[in-house]
Protein backbone atom coordinates (compact mmCIF):
# COMPACT_ATOMS: atom_id res chain seq x y z
CA UNK A 1 0.00 0.00 0.00
CA UNK A 2 2.85 2.62 0.82
CA UNK A 3 5.89 1.03 -1.87
CA UNK A 4 6.04 4.35 -3.47
CA UNK A 5 7.73 5.50 -0.16
CA UNK A 6 9.94 2.86 -0.02
CA UNK A 7 12.13 4.16 -2.93
CA UNK A 8 13.86 1.41 -4.94
CA UNK A 9 12.46 -2.13 -4.96
CA UNK A 10 12.45 -4.46 -2.14
CA UNK A 11 14.92 -7.28 -2.03
CA UNK A 12 14.33 -10.68 0.82
CA UNK A 13 17.64 -10.25 2.87
CA UNK A 14 18.26 -13.73 2.18
CA UNK A 15 18.36 -13.02 -1.55
CA UNK A 16 20.96 -10.41 -0.98
CA UNK A 17 23.17 -12.09 1.16
CA UNK A 18 23.51 -15.06 -1.14
CA UNK A 19 23.78 -12.29 -4.05
CA UNK A 20 26.71 -10.52 -2.32
CA UNK A 21 28.40 -13.49 -1.38
CA UNK A 22 28.40 -14.81 -4.99
CA UNK A 23 29.64 -11.46 -5.85
CA UNK A 24 26.41 -10.27 -8.46
CA UNK A 25 25.42 -6.87 -6.34
CA UNK A 26 26.98 -4.31 -4.69
CA UNK A 27 25.92 -3.42 -1.25
CA UNK A 28 26.09 -0.08 0.50
CA UNK A 29 25.45 0.72 4.15
CA UNK A 30 24.42 4.18 3.87
CA UNK A 31 24.40 5.10 7.66
CA UNK A 32 27.00 7.40 8.96
CA UNK A 33 30.26 6.57 10.21
CA UNK A 34 29.53 7.07 14.09
CA UNK A 35 26.95 4.33 13.40
CA UNK A 36 29.15 2.13 11.41
CA UNK A 37 31.93 2.16 14.18
CA UNK A 38 28.99 1.43 17.24
CA UNK A 39 27.14 -1.46 15.61
CA UNK A 40 29.67 -2.64 12.54
CA UNK A 41 28.77 -3.30 8.88
CA UNK A 42 27.30 -5.94 6.95
CA UNK A 43 30.64 -8.32 5.17
CA UNK A 44 31.19 -6.80 1.77
CA UNK A 45 29.01 -3.42 2.62
CA UNK A 46 30.42 -0.34 1.04
CA UNK A 47 29.86 2.70 3.62
CA UNK A 48 28.92 5.57 1.55
CA UNK A 49 26.78 7.95 4.02
CA UNK A 50 23.06 9.36 2.40
CA UNK A 51 24.44 12.50 3.00
CA UNK A 52 27.15 12.36 0.29
CA UNK A 53 25.79 9.96 -1.53
CA UNK A 54 25.01 12.89 -4.59
CA UNK A 55 28.82 13.16 -4.43
CA UNK A 56 30.42 9.24 -3.77
CA UNK A 57 27.72 8.13 -6.07
CA UNK A 58 27.13 9.86 -9.11
CA UNK A 59 29.03 8.79 -12.37
CA UNK A 60 29.73 11.48 -13.53
CA UNK A 61 31.46 13.74 -10.54
CA UNK A 62 35.21 13.83 -9.64
CA UNK A 63 33.96 12.53 -6.21
CA UNK A 64 32.92 9.29 -7.59
CA UNK A 65 33.93 6.09 -5.52
CA UNK A 66 35.37 3.66 -7.96
CA UNK A 67 34.44 0.64 -5.71
CA UNK A 68 30.78 0.83 -6.91
CA UNK A 69 30.46 -1.41 -9.98
CA UNK A 70 27.56 0.12 -12.07
CA UNK A 71 27.29 -2.94 -14.00
CA UNK A 72 25.99 -4.83 -10.89
CA UNK A 73 22.63 -3.91 -9.22
CA UNK A 74 22.60 -2.10 -5.71
CA UNK A 75 21.39 -3.06 -2.66
CA UNK A 76 20.80 -0.26 0.10
CA UNK A 77 20.38 -0.35 3.95
CA UNK A 78 20.73 1.50 6.93
CA UNK A 79 19.59 1.48 10.48
CA UNK A 80 15.76 0.45 9.57
CA UNK A 81 15.27 0.98 5.60
CA UNK A 82 14.15 4.39 6.29
CA UNK A 83 17.17 6.64 4.98
CA UNK A 84 18.16 3.25 2.81
CA UNK A 85 14.72 3.93 1.09
CA UNK A 86 15.72 7.62 0.26
CA UNK A 87 19.40 6.36 -1.20
CA UNK A 88 17.52 4.34 -3.47
CA UNK A 89 15.34 7.19 -4.50
CA UNK A 90 18.76 9.12 -5.27
CA UNK A 91 20.44 6.60 -6.88
CA UNK A 92 17.61 6.31 -9.16
CA UNK A 93 17.98 10.01 -9.72
CA UNK A 94 21.70 9.32 -10.72
CA UNK A 95 20.55 6.76 -13.23
CA UNK A 96 21.08 3.50 -11.31
CA UNK A 97 18.78 1.58 -12.87
CA UNK A 98 18.55 -1.54 -10.49
CA UNK A 99 18.63 -0.52 -7.02
CA UNK A 100 16.90 -2.45 -3.83
CA UNK A 101 16.46 -2.05 -0.39
CA UNK A 102 16.57 -4.79 2.21
CA UNK A 103 16.03 -2.33 5.17
CA UNK A 104 17.96 -2.52 8.05
CA UNK A 105 21.64 -3.94 9.42
CA UNK A 106 19.35 -6.30 11.90
CA UNK A 107 17.46 -7.67 8.57
CA UNK A 108 20.81 -8.68 7.13
CA UNK A 109 21.69 -9.84 9.91
CA UNK A 110 18.87 -12.10 10.90
CA UNK A 111 19.05 -13.21 7.46
CA UNK A 112 22.57 -14.86 7.98
CA UNK A 113 24.27 -11.95 6.93
CA UNK A 114 28.00 -11.61 8.52
CA UNK A 115 28.38 -8.14 10.11
CA UNK A 116 32.02 -7.18 11.02
CA UNK A 117 33.58 -4.40 13.12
Amino acid sequence: MFGFLMGGSKMDPKEAVAKVNAGEITLIDVRDHGEVQMTGKAKGALVVPLSVMPLQCDPKGPDFNADIDMSKPVALYCASGARSAQGAQVLKRLGFEEVYNIGGLGHWHKAGGEVVR
